[in-house]
């Protein structure tokens, strides 16, 4: 059930290399064919990027499942398969909050993405070519319901908690929201119930960067041909919103570049430090994660709306949620999934029944603290899970 096959997707990640970046521990569980999408049609031969940690005890109540944000793998922390550190790994392991000596862990790649589950960047069986925008389209809800599917065919009938971050966040709900009595408890790490004009607006500038980039080429991009500059300002826009000003100031001020690092032949070139680790960033993101795939999840972002499944408010949506136990984690400095999203969360949880509590953290590392600020995060997330 776990191993990984070889046909058609072992061809993708040669075929595709340019697009598809899959961590060497990686396993896959198929999706049923066709797997039917929530804004229509079917995707064929699909499948879901997974890794666990842990193991299973004999009640087989304590699996805890790990939904991400857009751009990580499914390989949150160092395990046997990969000893790689991950994306999380201050926070998952043994002895940690997420201590892996009691709970066993499971953390699914995104629908849609291109770190292994199926998304614009795997190959169409039908074509023997990568998807690219032909994929069908991508939405929270879809990611939902590959997780849950990934979840049963582990054998795992009911999980201790599910875990989101940011877009990971609004996974969570609407699989909470699809599939009742899938988990007993959540937390939720910087997300959101709906979507934001001003998120809106932002994903949207993202988007344009990368389609105004001619390389594009309506998705019909390769290695020699590749929309680099898009991506490159989709990246930095991102990340302006990651952070808040307030680290931004403190951490680079307006410090000047020295000038043996200074392009003197540009008049508008980069001058400042922040400019410079802006720019070295994006150049590491872009050639790292597929441009159609970035397109995809950050619309299906756009989308998301909770109360959309029950054709009523987010609030409606929130109170149609069971679980025994909710924590919202939020930051007061996040600009891209403010605080007042966390508290609506808190707040549409306990109306469903919920033991439900908002935890408002006063990070200066905005959106991306639940990366970085492990002084805060390590006891809110390791709190509310020794407590089950």
């Amino acid at each position: 059930m776990g191993a990984s096959r070889p046909t058609p997707h072992a061809a993708a990640v040669k075929l595709a290399a340019m697009t598809e970046f899959i961590p060497p521990g990686t396993r896959f569980l198929e999706l049923p064919s066709p797997f039917a999408m929530k804004r229509g049609g079917g995707l064929r031969e699909g499948r879901i990027a997974y890794e666990t940690w842990g193991r299973r005890n004999a009640a087989g109540d304590n699996s805890i499942l790990i939904l991400t944000g857009l751009s990580p793998d499914a390989h949150a922390a160092a395990n046997e398969a990969d000893p790689a550190p991950g994306w999380w790994e201050a926070m998952l392991g043994p002895g940690k909050a997420i201590d892996t000596d009691r709970w066993h862990v499971v953390c699914v790649n995104s629908l849609g993405s291109c770190k292994g589950s199926s998304g614009p960047a795997s190959i169409d069986p039908a074509t023997g070519q990568p998807w690219r925008i032909a994929f069908p389209d991508v939405a929270i809800e879809d990611i939902a319901d590959s997780a849950a599917h990934a979840v049963r065919a582990l054998g795992i009938e009911r999980l201790a908690c599910v875990i989101g971050n940011s877009m990971g966040g609004m996974a969570a709900l609407a699989l909470l929201a699809r599939h009742p009595g899938i988990s007993r408890s959540h937390i939720n790490v910087s997300g959101a119930a709906r979507a934001l004009p001003f998120s809106i607006a932002i994903r949207s500038l993202q988007r344009e960067a990368i389609r105004l980039d001619p390389h594009w080429n309506n998705g019909d991009y390769d290695d020699a041909n590749y929309p680099e500059s898009g991506m490159r300002m989709a990246r930095k826009l991102g990340v302006i919103t990651y952070r808040s000003a307030l680290e931004w100031d403190g951490r680079f001020g307006r410090v000047r570049l020295d000038s043996d690092r200074r392009d003197d032949e540009d008049p508008f070139g980069l001058e400042f430090e922040v400019e410079s680790y802006l720019e070295a960033h994006a150049r590491r993101f872009v050639r790292n994660f597929d441009p159609n795939c970035y397109l995809y999840l950050s619309r299906c972002m756009d989308w998301f709306d909770i109360g959309e499944s029950c054709g009523g408010t987010t609030a409606d949506g929130l109170a149609r949620i069971r679980v025994e136990r909710a924590l919202a984690i939020g930051v007061h400095t996040d600009l891209l999934f403010p605080l007042q999203q966390q508290q609506e969360i808190a707040d549409g949880l306990r109306a469903g029944g919920a033991e439900s509590t908002l935890l408002p953290l006063e990070s200066p590392q905005g959106h991306d603290a639940f990366l970085v600020d492990f002084a805060r995060f390590t006891p809110a997330v390791g709190g509310f899970l020794a407590a089950l």
